[in-house]
């Protein structure tokens, strides 16, 4: 026989959520890097880093890394970090995988709809060198064979922390420190 409707919801609100807890804050140093990045920002920017993400043929690889990164455990937005729609808004353009011959003309139109001052950040692998698909008839090669690169993150994929850590070192190369 089965149980009312009513016996089954109230089994269920009281047991309680059946989700897991997220993993506890890192301990590694992630908020001196946090914090570090959020004065080097407001110095060089005087506001919060504006990125716009390209994917110029990646495998999503290290998009999902930068969807853990501006989600609620890493939470980029805290840090000064804001991810926008538009080139015309961004400072930084982060592209991600190798650049295929269908976003050649696409990727160097973003890049001159990007207003200055602006750099290019190559994210994972395949954006830094053609990765695995070096040499393929379709991919044109990394990012600096179209534009040029103002910092690789290396990785396949670069984790959160590792995205964070080379942002925060843009920064303080273009300000010269």
């Amino acid at each position: 026989m089965i149980p009312p409707i009513s016996h089954l919801l109230a089994r269920h609100l009281l047991k309680g959520p059946h989700t897991q807890r997220g993993p506890a804050p890192s301990q590694d140093g992630l908020a001196e890097l946090a914090d570090e990045f959020a004065t080097a920002a407001r110095g060089r920017l005087g506001r919060s880093l504006a990125i716009r993400e390209v994917d110029a043929g990646s495998c999503n690889g290290c998009e999902l890394e930068l969807h853990a990164a501006n989600g609620p455990v890493y939470d980029l937005e805290r840090f000064g970090i804001k991810f926008v729609a538009s080139p015309r808004h961004a400072d930084v353009l982060l592209v991600t995988g190798p650049v295929t011959l269908n976003m050649v003309e696409a990727l160097k139109r973003t890049w001159e709809a990007t207003p200055a001052p602006k750099w290019v950040v190559a994210l994972g692998d395949c954006a830094a060198d053609g990765g695995c698909f070096a040499g393929s008839y379709a991919v044109a090669g990394g990012v600096s064979a179209v534009l040029p690169v103002d910092l690789h993150i290396k990785g396949c994929p670069p984790p959160p922390k590792d995205i964070l850590a080379g942002l925060l070192a843009l920064l303080q190369h273009v300000s010269g420190k």
